[in-house]
C-alpha cells in the first residue's frame, strides 16, 4: 500500500519514469533513422557547424591504425586537447590533456602519460572498446574547453556542463552537472558528479543532487551550489532550442559547456536523456511536456509554427518556477518497470 501511495504521489506530481519516457517521448518523437546524428559526435559536430552553431574546434579525426602516426602533428600547436570516441557514451574513453611535461603529456588530473600510452588509447577507441555496440570507431581530437572562472568554487577539476531537455524544440528542464573527486573530474552523474537544477527563466542554480541524495554544498569545495547565476543564460537556451532543427529529433538532451573565451558551446546530443534531472530540479517532466504538447496542438490549428526565439520565450515563461516535491518523493527510478 505504501508503494502504491508513493507511486501515485509521484505520478500526480508529474514525475516521469523510464517506461513513460521511452513509450511517450523517445519512441514517439525520435525517428530511428536519425539516431546516428546524435550517437556519432562527428555527425553532430558537422550538423552544428553547418547550422552556424558553436562547438569546440576539431583538430583532427583518426580512424585507422595507420592514421595514429599523424597524432603528434595534429596536436603540435596545442598544449591541451581532448581525445574522445565518436560513438562513445557516458564519458567513457574521453582523455583530457591539460599540458605538456618533459616531452610527455599531463592530464587535467595531474597524471603524466607518454606518447605511446596516448597512441594505445587511440587504438582502443578505433577498435570499438568504448563505442555503442562495440563497433569500430573513430577518435576525435578537439579543443579542450576551459571552464568559465565562475565554476572554480563549485567544481572539482574537469569541465562542468549543462544538460537541457528539449521537446519538439521547446526547452522543458535544465541542470548543471559538476565534476567531483569521486567522478574523476567527469560531469557524469552515474560516476559521482553533482546534478544541480537550473531555473529556465533566470539561469540561477537551485539545490543539487549527489548519488541520488539532495545536497546544498559541493562535497569537495564545501561551497554552496545553489544561487549561482550562470552567465549568458539566454545564449545557452538559444543553442539548446536550435538543436531541434539541427538533429530532427523531437526529444533530446542537449549538453553544453561555458568556455571562458568562446562562451556557450554544444558538446553533444542525447536521444535517450536520463531522468535524474527531475531530482536535481525537485520537479517532474511530465506536466511540462504536456504543456508543450498542448501548445503545439493549438498552433497546428492555426497552421503556425514558432521560431527559435519564440519557443525559447515560451519555455522561459512557463517553466521558470519549479513545482517542488518533498525530499522523500525523489527515488532514482520513480516508476515501476514491470
Amino acid at each position: 500500500m505504501f508503494f502504491w501511495k508513493t507511486w501515485k504521489a509521484l505520478r500526480d506530481n508529474g514525475v516521469m519514469g523510464i517506461n513513460r519516457r521511452n513509450a511517450d517521448y523517445v519512441l514517439k518523437y525520435n525517428k530511428r533513422n536519425l539516431y546516428p546524428v546524435v550517437d556519432d559526435k562527428i555527425l553532430t559536430k558537422e550538423r552544428a557547424l553547418a547550422a552556424d552553431i558553436n562547438v569546440p574546434d576539431l583538430y583532427g579525426i583518426i580512424d585507422t591504425e595507420k592514421g595514429i602516426g599523424q597524432f603528434s602533428k595534429l596536436v603540435e600547436d596545442h598544449k591541451g586537447f581532448v581525445i574522445k570516441p565518436a560513438q562513445g557514451a557516458g564519458g567513457d574513453g574521453i582523455l583530457v590533456i591539460g599540458d605538456r611535461y618533459e616531452g610527455r603529456f599531463r592530464t587535467v588530473s595531474g597524471k603524466i602519460i607518454t606518447l605511446e600510452e596516448i597512441e594505445h588509447h587511440i587504438s582502443n577507441i578505433i577498435s570499438g572498446l568504448y563505442s555503442l555496440g562495440g563497433h569500430r570507431d573513430r577518435a576525435l581530437i578537439e579543443y579542450r574547453v576551459k571552464p568559465d572562472p565562475i565554476f572554480k568554487s563549485i567544481s572539482y577539476e574537469g569541465v562542468p556542463d549543462i544538460r537541457v531537455i528539449v521537446l519538439m524544440g521547446y526547452p522543458v528542464m535544465a541542470m548543471l552537472r559538476l565534476p567531483t573527486r569521486q567522478s574523476g573530474g567527469k560531469a557524469n552523474l552515474h560516476q559521482g558528479a553533482i546534478g544541480v537544477g537550473v531555473d529556465l527563466t533566470t539561469g540561477v542554480t537551485l539545490k543539487g543532487t549527489w548519488l541520488n541524495n539532495k545536497i546544498s554544498k559541493h562535497p569537495d569545495t564545501a561551497n554552496p551550489v545553489d544561487g549561482v547565476q550562470l552567465p549568458d543564460w539566454d545564449g545557452f537556451m538559444r543553442l539548446a532550442t536550435a538543436c531541434y532543427e539541427l538533429s530532427g529529433l523531437g526529444y533530446i538532451g542537449v549538453d553544453l559547456v561555458l568556455d571562458e573565451k568562446k562562451g556557450p558551446l554544444i558538446l553533444e546530443l542525447n536521444a535517450r536523456p536520463g531522468l535524474n534531472i527531475q531530482i536535481a530540479n525537485d520537479a517532474g517532466l511530465t506536466h511540462r511536456c504536456h504543456t508543450v504538447e498542448k501548445h503545439i496542438a493549438e498552433l497546428k490549428k492555426t497552421g503556425r509554427t514558432e521560431t527559435v526565439d519564440e519557443r525559447m520565450a515560451f519555455a522561459q515563461k512557463h517553466f521558470g518556477k519549479p513545482v517542488f516535491l518533498s525530499a522523500d518523493e525523489a527515488p532514482a527510478e520513480p516508476e515501476p518497470t514491470a
